[in-house]
């Protein structure tokens, strides 16, 4: 049995780049163990623990934390603690204690194999290999944590996201409008963060209905598992619920009812916080709402803040003033002061206009940006006169941009503004309505059927075999014959009635969503509508159907009932009208006239505009007109209606003109981006069609035994294999899962998995060949007439890195790299003659005890080989080294010098975010100087006869 005693060294199996770790006490269930190289401390579940003790034999060199070396000579134990004894490098004795250990130590630890007869398959050799090549290039990739998710790269998506995630603690507003995308942009960003290392642990607050969305998309999409933090589960909780988890996700109004939890999150380290529906948080300067009290004091708290909003515009300017205040409140501290400053912003942003639209502005305008430029201005204009006005136009802008008084905070995305969204047609269906209904009143004929769904009505039958619209609903399917349909209605029970009639009266193949199933359910339900050839053409959902799933390949919605709100409206329609959609989006609305149904519609219609045309203005004339509207569904025949929808259309043309009147261009052009997002989506493009991780994948699933057989075009089944090699490869489920590497059916299909490089699974394997032995030691037969019989050849992979916290950022300059030498037996180096793939073609397996005998009898020239490869990848890694802290300073220094002259002109430039920079310049360029070169793999080969 293992004894742990404080101070002993130990190395992690599955974080090999923290460097040697001090065990620092076990409590009988746990073990605590600090990695000072990197500054992290772990704890490890004492029975399973991913640790090796670091043990060193007589003949191997170590190095004092001191920086001298020790030629061991002994070992001895004392109170659980090594202590080596033995020469220095100048001859003299000498002794210490293994927590005197270099941190930064070295391990040969694939010759210590070698020797042993721990000798590989040649096929492990391989994937070690290719597994290190890949790691580096995806560490490197500025695509890290935008491309591997389940999304469609849109432009000004990518754009924000890379943008903003790309900050140190990130404090921004993201104020798109509807189905643009925030709830996406905001995991884009958390994914980055996470994957680039510059958050760790992420809290969500939201609205409790909301709380399952943000769930299962955080899951589907962006495969990040976050901890539902409900009633149940914090009351479950021995100590902090929060401390328990990385990744959180609780409901505001469970944080409102309990101030021990709030006081518990404000307790936890947190590294980015993000709030959904932020306009809902009341503020004014005497007495701010609870809700945004609370969310004020964890933004307080938490360095990164991303708040998610409706369109500022629709609000007011107090109510932005007010999210604008939970970002920086040290800047955004007086309301008055901002409204004067909005207003100077207007002249700047109606000049820009006027570049846009003319490519040249008038005097006024040119007034107005040398008083933002001052002689920049100047040159810049004439340069407008210029040979190259576009040039010149372009970098007016983007000076404008950096001076903006909000651009650095507020993201805002309008339908105006971005293109690629469909167009919408209307097709009413007005019906009589039943004698069933009859004695229903007012808002009850909104949803006529739920007052008969426990029984049959008294002529003994159904609801819906007296509807009008599910007669209407059957006709209609036939028409659109083998067009996908989505149909919703409000209820569940709705929806499973429906489902029910479809399948006796009509037998048209139907499937049906709601809340009642779960989440694999569902799954299960959009995946049989979206299959082209065998699925369903019709999916039946309740309200949940709403909610977050994408069913853009299809056109055709119908709207069962209508919703009471317009945001819910537009949720529905949301579901297929996304950008992309390829086809017109067909709305087929039934009603039963003379009730609460058909004035419902006619104010979606004809005063709000809600179906042909998305409404940013429909909250706000809700509100407005709230009490009037429900007093005609109440009583539908009360006088007054047409003026009403009269006075509320012009109300609403009257909002829509003072929104397009005040939009700013300047922040549209900057939340949209400048060309970076389509240099990105071309990029994520060659990746999506190259063959590089399914070829990598194979190899995998080979090695670990996992059995994958084709499903249907572009997916695959995969499953445990009978001879799996290690039964903790993740591979997400005990029975199989279903997988694709293909993005446009990884969209349609969201039952399957859709393999990246940023996938656990993808991950995970690299995680399982990386920080193991596995493939670091092999021999193997050489088949080349070009060689004598006999001849050996070493290749030996060598690794150059940095042992460094990952919020550094050193990954992108120097990622694990891999060093490759081939040398001969006289010691020359052939690795640039000879490539890789064509050694590893030529190469055969050997019997084991034949492979051993063979290690065993070269050791001598192996050790004199290995010296002259270490050598040979200190010149590699030194050129290495010297390459990454210059790419490493010139894009820092460059950051932090626009940072500093920006900040000169815009005082949402945060001073604490140039220090951050300037203390991660200092900070990388310490740790780079101490990166090392490690011998991790090794390949004995011998050419046989010919």
């Amino acid at each position: 049995m293992t004894t742990y005693s404080p101070g002993q060294r130990w190395v992690s199996d599955s974080e090999s780049e923290l460097g040697l770790g001090t065990l620092l006490s076990q409590d009988g269930r746990q073990l605590v163990l600090l990695f000072p190289a990197t500054g992290e401390t772990r704890h490890y579940a004492l029975r399973n623990a991913p640790l090796t003790r670091v043990r060193f034999s007589p003949g191997d060199q170590i190095s004092h934390h001191e920086g001298w070396t020790l030629t061991v000579a002994d070992v001895r134990e004392d109170e659980g603690l090594l202590y080596y004894s033995g020469l220095r490098s100048d001859g003299s004795s000498a002794e210490f204690a293994e927590t005197m250990l270099d941190n930064f130590i070295q391990f040969r630890l694939a010759s210590d194999r070698l020797y042993a007869n721990q000798i590989d398959p040649l096929n492990w050799f391989s994937l070690r290999y290719q597994t290190l090549q890949h790691h580096c290039r995806v560490q490197r990739s500025e695509l890290l944590g935008l491309a591997g998710v389940r999304t469609q790269p849109i432009a000004h998506q990518l754009h924000i996201a890379h943008d903003v995630s790309s900050r140190i603690a990130p404090r921004v507003l993201l104020a798109d409008e509807v189905g643009l995308g925030k709830t996406i942009e905001a995991g884009l960003i958390i994914h980055r963060q996470l994957q680039c290392g510059r958050a760790r642990r992420v809290l969500i607050v939201v609205p409790e209905t909301l709380q399952h969305q943000w769930l299962v998309e955080m899951r589907r999409r962006f495969n990040l598992e976050f901890a539902l933090l409900n009633a149940e589960r914090c009351q479950g909780a021995e100590e902090n619920p929060f401390e328990e988890q990385q990744l959180a996700l609780i409901a505001l109004d469970l944080l409102l009812e309990q101030p021990k939890l709030v006081e518990q999150a404000m307790a936890s380290d947190w590294d980015l916080l993000v709030v959904d529906e932020a306009h809902h948080l009341h503020w004014d300067s005497e007495a701010p709402s609870a809700e945004y009290q609370l969310i004020e004091g964890l933004a307080r708290q938490i360095a990164g803040v991303l708040l998610l909003t409706a369109t500022p515009e629709q609000l007011g300017l107090a109510s932005h003033f007010a999210r604008l205040r939970l970002l920086d409140p040290d800047r955004f501290h007086d309301y008055q002061a901002f409204c004067t400053e909005s207003e100077g912003y207007r002249p700047v942003a109606e000049a820009v206009q006027q570049l846009l639209d003319h490519g040249k502005p008038d005097a006024s305008a040119c007034a107005a940006l040398t008083s933002w430029l001052g002689e920049q201005a100047d040159e810049l204009l004439e340069q407008l006169q210029g040979a190259q006005p576009e040039v010149a136009r372009e970098r007016l802008i983007r000076q404008l941009l950096d001076r903006h008084g909000t651009g650095r905070v507020l993201y805002r995305n309008t339908r105006a503004a971005i293109s690629g969204f469909p167009e919408r047609q209307l097709h009413p269906a007005p019906l009589p309505c039943p004698a069933i209904y009859n004695d229903l009143d007012g808002r009850a004929a909104l949803y006529p059927e739920t007052g008969l769904q426990n029984g049959e009505s008294e002529n003994g039958e159904r609801w819906w075999q007296q509807d009008p619209r599910v007669d209407w609903l059957i006709d209609t399917l036939k028409m659109l014959k083998r067009s996908k349909v989505l149909v919703i209605c409000a209820h569940a029970e709705t929806a499973l009635d429906l489902d029910e009639a479809l399948r006796l009266r009509s037998g048209i193949p139907a499937s049906v969503f709601h809340e009642g199933m779960s989440i694999i359910e569902r799954d299960r339900a959009a995946a049989y509508f979206a299959d082209e050839e065998f699925g369903a053409r019709v999916l039946i959902c309740s309200e949940i159907g709403s909610e977050g799933r994408n069913f853009q390949f299809a056109h055709h919605l119908v709207l069962f009932d209508l919703p009471s709100h317009p945001d819910l409206l537009e949720q529905r329609i949301g579901r297929l009208d996304r950008i992309g959609q390829q086809q017109t989006i067909q709305l087929h609305v039934p009603y039963l006239e003379g009730t609460a149904q058909q004035r419902l519609f006619q104010w979606y219609a004809q005063a709000l505009n809600a179906f042909v045309a998305t409404c940013p203005t429909g909250n706000t004339l809700q509100h407005e007109f709230g009490s009037e509207l429900l007093q005609h569904l109440d009583q539908p025949d009360q006088p007054g209606w047409d003026a009403l929808l009269l006075q509320a259309g012009e109300r609403r043309q009257q909002m829509e003109a003072q929104l397009q009147s005040g939009r700013d261009r300047l922040l549209e052009l900057h939340s949209r981006g400048h060309g970076d997002a389509e240099r990105l989506i071309s990029k994520i493009a060659a990746q999506d069609n190259s063959f590089d991780l399914p070829i990598y994948m194979e190899q995998v699933f080979e090695v670990f035994g996992v059995d994958s057989e084709d499903h249907s075009d572009n997916a695959l089944i995969l499953r445990p294999g009978e001879r799996m090699l290690d039964a903790g490869f993740p591979l997400g489920d005990d029975e199989g899962v279903t997988i694709t590497y293909d993005r446009e059916t990884a969209l349609r299909r969201e039952d399957m998995q859709f393999l990246s490089w940023e996938h656990p699974m993808v991950q995970g394997a690299m995680d399982m060949v990386l920080s193991g032995s596995l493939g670091n030691s092999t021999v193997g037969l050489l088949n080349n007439r070009a060689l004598k019989p006999g001849t050996l050849l070493l290749e030996c992979i060598f690794v150059s890195e940095a042992i460094a916290p990952r919020q550094l950022q050193l990954q992108r300059v120097l990622p694990p790299t891999p060093l490759r030498c081939l040398l001969d037996a006289t010691g020359n180096d052939l690795s640039a003659k000879v490539s890789f793939d064509t050694l590893d073609g030529q190469l055969e397996s050997l019997p084991k005890h034949l492979a051993g005998k063979i290690a065993r009898s070269q050791r001598e020239v192996v050790e004199r080989l290995l010296d002259r490869a270490e050598a040979l990848a200190e010149v590699q890694h030194a050129q290495l080294l010297q390459q990454a802290a210059d790419s490493f300073s010139q894009s820092l220094e460059e950051e932090i010098q626009r940072l500093q002259a920006l900040a000169r002109v815009n005082p949402l430039v945060r001073q604490d975010e140039i220090e951050a920079l300037q203390k991660q310049h200092s900070d990388g360029l310490q740790a780079l100087s101490q990166a090392r070169v490690r011998l991790d793999a090794l390949r004995i080969m011998v050419a046989g006869q010919p």
